[in-house]
């Protein structure tokens, strides 16, 4: 997809997305190496952002994996069409036993999940594993054959090979550790909070209509919000909540009674909200 970096950082900035260099180099060598690419970072970060603006560049379809605890095989690789199946049986009473089976388990049966979806056909995809620590510790175990070989065994069809690989992205919020084997077949990259440059250029692109003045002062507030000790510090997400909530308001400038009203979009919880206008000083930031 890409020929240097260079050209992944621009051809991201078109779809909207600003990559660091960090960022832009480690797309660009998962894309050359054929590699699984796992994200880990804090919420809000960009992550899954990623995946869907390296989808738009390469003019690929998004086949996303939400994982979750509990998801299972039939949530994420494969199941039957047991209702469909029932109603073959049924109409076929007078077949024998092996030739309703034969029918049953072919692909009209099948009812392909997100990691089956991403290695059939021969169309782009990118397969974004969403949140991967949140889904149980045997839901690696299907994705090691994926991220290996890039092919599904499905026992009463056999092995299904993919044709045209699609680009890997899993993201994970580090809520638990993944699997060395897991880490094994992919390229890292961490995306933390970007530095200040970076965080004005993103909130100018992302809210155009703020002010250069009014945008500074947001990323230095936030900044300071992420010094303290807080139970969830906000996120770049929260940043350009937080711009946006302010150009609603027809606010052109930070003070405390905008702040103070305004801090529930930043910040989740009570406790936070307190701290942060106990602690925060305007005019040191």
């Amino acid at each position: 997809m890409f020929r240097s970096v260079d050209e992944v950082a621009a051809r991201l900035a078109e779809t909207g997305y600003l990559a660091s260099p960090a960022v832009a180099t480690t797309v660009f060598l998962a894309d050359r190496l054929g590699k699984p690419l796992l994200v880990e970072g804090p919420a809000g970060v960009g992550k899954t952002e990623l995946a869907k603006a390296v989808a738009e560049v390469a003019g690929a379809r998004l086949v996303r994996l939400q994982c979750y605890e509990g998801v299972d095989e039939s949530r994420a690789l494969y199941e039957w069409n047991h209702a469909k199946q029932l109603l073959r049986i049924s109409a076929g009473r007078d077949e024998s036993w092996d030739e309703t089976r034969t029918d049953i388990f072919s692909e009209e049966f099948l009812l392909p999940r997100p990691l089956l979806t991403a290695i059939r056909g021969d169309d782009p995809k990118v397969l974004l594993i969403d949140e991967t620590d949140k889904a149980d510790v045997e839901v690696e175990g299907l994705l090691l054959e994926i991220l290996s070989d890039f092919q599904v065994t499905v026992p009463e069809l056999g092995t299904i090979t993919a044709t045209r690989r699609p680009f890997v992205v899993l993201t994970s919020n580090a809520s638990r550790e993944l699997s060395e084997a897991l880490r094994r077949r992919c390229l890292f990259l961490h995306i933390g909070f970007p530095d200040e440059e970076l965080e004005r250029r993103i909130v100018r692109l992302k809210v155009p209509g703020l002010g250069v003045a009014l945008a500074e002062s947001v990323v230095r507030v936030v900044g300071a919000l992420r010094e303290m000790e807080l139970r969830k510090v906000p996120s770049v997400a929260e940043t350009i909540d937080w711009a946006r909530t302010l150009l609603a308001l027809g606010a052109d400038t930070l003070d405390e009674t905008v702040v103070r009203d305004t801090l529930g979009v930043l910040l989740k919880h009570q406790d936070d909200i307190l701290r942060a206008a106990a602690k925060l000083d305007l005019d040191a930031v």
